[in-house]
């Protein structure tokens, strides 16, 4: 069941990149793992803003390109838990499998093929 049109998953999009600059601060993620949180925030930020749906700011990248991104990062995700897990402990391994499950949940969760609420 897709109950997540464009425009809320870019609400959620612009919520997440907040978390991620958050994070590290917030839960004292150790270094590695806050800068990988970092640049994580900074990229997730620089996809949502290309995106091609109404809170995009400039449309460049097609809303559905957009999700398969997000399943590709959310699936590496779990790999990356597991290394920031053997190199900085139990921490960055339960944020980043906690994370994965979540970005995954959403991408389930969302219409890839809305297009009612671009703004053009």
């Amino acid at each position: 069941m897709k109950i997540i049109n464009s425009h809320m998953h870019g609400a959620m999009d612009y919520a997440v990149v907040a978390f991620l600059f958050l994070s590290p601060t917030y839960f004292h993620l150790p270094e590695t793992t806050a800068t990988f949180t970092y640049v994580l925030g900074a990229i997730h930020l620089l996809l949502t803003i290309l995106t091609n749906f109404r809170l995009g700011l400039f449309k460049l990248i097609p809303f559905r390109v957009h999700g398969l991104i997000e399943l590709v990062v959310s699936l590496g995700l779990f790999g990356v838990a597991y290394w920031l897990g053997d190199i900085e402990g139990k921490l960055p391994q339960y944020f980043y499998s906690s994370f994965a499950i979540m970005l995954l949940l959403v991408w389930f969760l969302t219409d890839y093929k809305d297009t009612k609420s671009r703004g053009f």
